[in-house]
């Protein structure tokens, strides 16, 4: 009896020294639908997992509240979720990872935060977007924004076709991690990926954010299609704009037919805000007037990127080759009605 409990104490320790070791300790900045998403597949990883919140005052009270019910999310997050108040004592923390899950306004703010603090934990992306910079007049990419404007050196990104619902109800999801060190990435996808949360690699950073970001203008344009048959119509020619201004930027083809491109393009294009408003441009109302009529509190981020990189893709691009992409710039920018030929 006393060997056999002995056995059992020691194999104890051994299954606590494992976990201990094996566990890494992740923050997540960035209380929203995806952000608050993202901690599962980490969590049933055996990770230790802190969430925060900057802005929302609606998410905070969600995720420090017992149940954490997340209002977005439309579940309660598990128990084992730690929520810990924005603050600069918990940048200072020592952590495992540092994933970035804020909106892209957000990005500056977070950037300038992690600078003052020389904080030198890895950090992982999940933010899609573009930023133009109106003194060297050129499109930066959020890592690129990142490592020049903040010194951050160790920046990997997350993209790919993934719905926050979806991947809160354990739903399988596919999705990439790119980093020029392409070890970096796959040490990411050894502490986050799961049965269900499946990860690629891609070394393809520029590719793969690009792709990420002009797909939510192209899911617009698809969703402006009235019929299946002119949205299919649509979706073919998006990829082939997408492909151009992919190789534009540097990246590589392969990765607009990859998870960042079509499958991304797919997934938003099916069902997602951007697609609804399209669906609303192509009805003929102007991007204010549908706003405010049938998405008043909704983020479009589609919206976002067509204001943020219209200076740049206006005057600096082959309008003959992405005539698409010119006609929904123009329309948000000047609050037009969309006229695209099918």
């Amino acid at each position: 009896m006393n060997n056999l409990k002995m056995h059992f104490t020691n194999k104890m320790i051994k299954i606590a020294i494992n976990y201990y070791f094996i566990m890494k300790k992740i923050l997540v900045i960035g209380g929203g639908a995806m952000g608050s998403a993202f901690t599962i597949p980490c969590l049933e990883n055996n990770n230790m997992v802190t969430i925060t919140e900057p802005y929302s005052k609606v998410f905070i009270r969600n995720l420090s509240s017992k149940n954490k019910f997340h209002s977005a999310l439309k579940i309660n997050l598990p128990k084992k979720l730690r929520f810990k108040k924005f603050s600069n004592d918990l940048l200072n923390e020592k952590f495992d990872l540092i994933v970035i899950a804020l909106s892209l306004p957000g990005i500056d703010f977070i950037g300038r935060k992690l600078k003052m603090l020389k904080v030198r934990s890895p950090i992982l992306v999940l933010t899609k977007g573009l930023k133009y910079e109106k003194k060297n007049k050129r499109i930066f990419t959020i890592s690129e924004q990142l490592k020049k404007n903040y010194f951050l050196s160790d920046v990997s990104i997350l993209k790919g076709p993934c719905l926050a619902k979806e991947l809160a109800k354990k739903n399988q999801t596919s999705v990439i991690i790119a980093n020029k060190n392409i070890e970096k990435a796959k040490k990411i996808g050894k502490m986050i990926s799961t049965n269900y949360y499946l990860i690629e690699f891609s070394r393809d950073v520029i590719g793969v954010e690009v792709c990420s970001a002009i797909k939510n203008i192209y899911s617009m344009i698809i969703g402006a299609g009235q019929s299946l048959n002119a949205s299919s119509n649509l979706f073919q020619k998006s990829i082939v704009e997408m492909k151009y201004l992919t190789k534009y930027f540097k990246g590589m083809d392969e990765t607009t037919l990859g998870l960042a491109g079509i499958g991304d393009l797919y997934v938003s294009a099916a069902g997602g805000r951007n697609s609804k408003m399209g669906s609303y441009l192509g009805k003929g109302f102007t991007f204010k007037t549908a706003k405010k009529k049938f998405m008043p509190n909704d983020t479009v981020e589609g919206e976002q990127l067509a204001k943020e990189i219209a200076p740049f893709i206006l005057k600096r691009v082959n309008k003959k080759r992405i005539p698409l992409m010119i006609n929904l710039l123009r329309t948000i920018i000047n609050n037009k009605k969309l006229k695209i030929k099918v």
